[in-house]
């Protein structure tokens, strides 16, 4: 189906594979990002690998997750990052500088390339026009070692915007009303376009909020043209020559349509504890709060903060209600400080805090139990705040912003009414502060050869990963329901964060948001192994492999869901957990936890795609599918991708290239 700019990009990305929905294809990676808390696996991942230096175009290491040093943890996480990223050639941004997405839009986003990030908010590159995709963290590590990245064909969604956002509605509306639209998997296998007339009305970083929430969609990626908006973004950060146009034909067709008329939009919250959860402000407002977070990758842009600014100069935020500023980067603080911006801000009762993820992770801002904490973040899965039994909503500035100076969840329109305020006409600047102090370019290879990466005592090597036993008689340890996030299996927050280094100490963390026994249960069955039990869409949300690593680390052999995320399927699949689906999704309301499930000749799965599985508890057999590649079976068996690549299996799957990737070289 050509035409359309996201197979236009992909097309000139491909290395083997047909561009069928489906089917697995295999793509040139330009560039690559990661951020601290995904980024030490990865490093050590390199030297798994036996990496030289980077093969990539651009790869950075970012530090914007793992901020807060109440102990020495993530003090010796930024100085292992900095040096390996030294060993290896990448760029690295100092803690402080921004979050990793809108300060690699700024820094280094160029239309056209191809970026894979060890974040499922890659995706906001997209709206520079970038194919932007969120990987596991060893996917990540072989992109850097030059390899291309695999995953199965999405199908591409196109959406038209028409109209212009009515006042006080904002990017983050446009994203809500996806999401009340289609719910947190709607997105699964799909890129999602947006195209047409409406887009004239949204910057740069308006596309960059909608596009990092696609991963909330469960979508691939999500693209936007290079337009004149993009043109003048890059302009304003003194890089008007990486602009290049770049749209869809007039004539492009979609495998899936549809429309969102922007002027009939309002304002829009998501409920706790789901992204899906949406609902007009209007139907919540009145309900007390006690913390509204501005900030984070999905509402990054300079114009977001001034809005909020606008809103409370001269006013005062109400006392119950702590209001807190995450400024995402250091380039837009310093713009938000020249404008007068910051004043406003703090004369009003905001607290500012350093660039960077902050709340969004749990690393600091935790809210009180049982108040109602209202963030402009991607995110409000259960206890992601940093406080397990929270109440996070989902909002845009101007909603966070009115809310602050009334104390309760308030309709922005509603508040500008009543206080007599005209919608502010912010007066941003034309060229952006830039300021590169705090990106610390690679070393010359010479140099970088010298260079031993610092390891201090909490980091630790990876776990050995044995292969996949040709058969399993292991009990059911977790029976898991609908949409289990990666925070649920491997949580944020300031307790388990700093332990991203250290896999034996994360592990003890593992699924304890759902039930605190599971790590001492699966100690106790280490012999055996263990298997976890799911429904719909397991695994969604954050990239981050920890949660494939630590619960293989305690044993965990086979998931059995209804359906997978695509992020942690792949990661599952990289350490050598086997992903299953049930034939009849009924077969799932039979297992209880505690059953011992056996699983015979497992190795078939080279051969077949179907196995059967006896729950010797209660003495009935179901059957169970997987949709792996030849590639990612030969993974599974191994127990891994990296024993595999040890035991130099280093053929892929590519007939239509005919190639296979020997990373020896490296």
């Amino acid at each position: 189906m050509p035409g359309n700019l996201a197979r236009t990009l992909i097309a000139s990305h491909l290395v083997s594979g047909a561009m069928t929905p489906g089917t697995e294809i295999a793509i040139r990676i330009d560039q690559t990002l990661t951020q601290d808390a995904t980024g030490t696996v990865v490093m050590q991942e390199l030297e798994a690998l036996a990496l030289d230096r980077s093969r990539t175009e651009v790869s950075v290491q970012y530090v914007d997750h793992n901020l807060l040093q109440t102990d020495e943890k993530n003090a010796e996480d930024h100085e292992y990052l900095r040096t390996a990223a030294q060993r290896f050639g990448l760029w690295f941004s100092k803690a402080g500088n921004g979050v990793s997405h809108p300060t690699h839009m700024q820094r280094f986003g160029v239309p056209g390339k191809t970026l894979a990030g060890s974040d499922s908010h890659t995706p906001a590159a997209g709206s520079l026009g970038m194919l932007a995709i969120g990987v596991g963290g060893l996917e990540v590590a072989l992109a850097i070692s030059g390899q291309p990245l695999r995953l199965r064909m999405p199908k591409i969604w196109g959406i038209r915007l028409e109209g212009e956002l009515p006042q006080w509605c904002s990017a983050k509306d446009v994203i809500l009303e996806m999401l009340r639209r289609h719910g947190v998997s709607g997105g699964i296998e799909r890129i999602i376009e947006y195209h047409g007339p409406g887009l004239a009305g949204l910057s740069a970083m308006d596309r960059h909020v909608i596009a990092n929430m696609g991963a909330e969609l469960g979508a691939t990626t999500t693209v936007f043209p290079s337009d004149e908006a993009v043109h003048a973004f890059l302009r304003a950060e003194g890089r008007e020559d990486d602009w290049v146009e770049l749209a869809a034909d007039t004539d492009a067709e979609y495998d899936i349509e549809e429309t969102i008329d922007l002027s009939t939009l309002e304002p829009l919250i998501a409920q706790p504890s789901s992204p899906g959860a949406v609902v007009p402000v209007r139907e919540v407002a009145g309900t007390e709060i006690a913390q509204a977070v501005i900030g984070s990758s999905a509402n990054p842009g300079l114009r977001d903060f001034a809005m909020a600014a606008a809103m409370v100069a001269g006013r005062q935020t109400v006392p119950q209600v702590s209001f807190d500023v995450n400024p995402t980067s250091r380039e837009i603080l310093t713009d938000l400080t020249r404008m007068g911006a910051v004043t406003d801000l703090i004369e009003a009762g905001a607290r500012i805090h350093q660039a960077g993820c902050l709340g969004c992770i749990g690393m600091g801002q935790a809210p009180a139990v049982g108040r109602n904490s209202l963030r402009t973040m991607p995110r409000n899965f259960p206890g992601r705040s940093g406080t397990k039994e929270d109440s996070v909503w989902l909002c845009s500035p101007e909603t966070a912003a009115a809310s602050a100076l009334t104390g309760v969840i308030t309709d922005p329109r509603e508040w500008a009414r009543t206080v007599g305020m005209d919608y502010p006409k912010l007066e941003l600047p034309v060229r952006a502060s830039v300021n590169t102090a705090m990106l610390v370019p690679p070393l010359e290879p010479e140099r970088a050869r010298l260079v031993r990466p610092v390891k201090g005592p909490n980091i630790s090597g990876l776990p050995e990963l044995t292969p996949l036993p040709d058969r399993i008689i292991a009990p059911v340890l977790l029976k898991v329901g609908d949409d289990i996030s990666t925070d649920a299996i491997s949580p944020a927050g300031a307790r388990a964060l700093p332990y991203r280094s250290n896999i034996p100490k994360l592990a003890m963390f593992a699924f304890t948001a759902i039930d605190e026994t599971y790590p001492e249960r699966a100690q106790r069955v280490s012999d055996t192994g263990h298997i976890v039990v799911a429904g719909e869409n397991y695994g969604q949300g954050s990239s981050r492999e920890h949660a494939a690593i630590a619960p293989r680390y305690l044993g965990l052999r086979v998931v059995i869901a209804k359906s997978f995320a695509r992020i942690h399927w792949q990661n599952l699949a990289n350490f050598g957990v086997l992903a299953l689906e049930f034939e009849d999704p009924t077969d799932y309301d039979r297992i209880d936890r505690d059953d011992v499930l056996r699983l015979l000749d497992l190795h078939a799965i080279a051969r077949v795609t179907t196995l059967e599985v006896l729950d010797m508890s209660k003495e009935s057999t179901f059957t169970v599918r997987h949709r792996l590649s030849p590639r990612q079976v030969r993974d599974v068996l191994a127990g891994g991708l990296i024993p595999r690549l040890a035991a130099r299996d280093l053929a892929f799957e590519d007939e239509d290239a005919g190639n296979s990737d020997d990373i020896s070289a490296c």
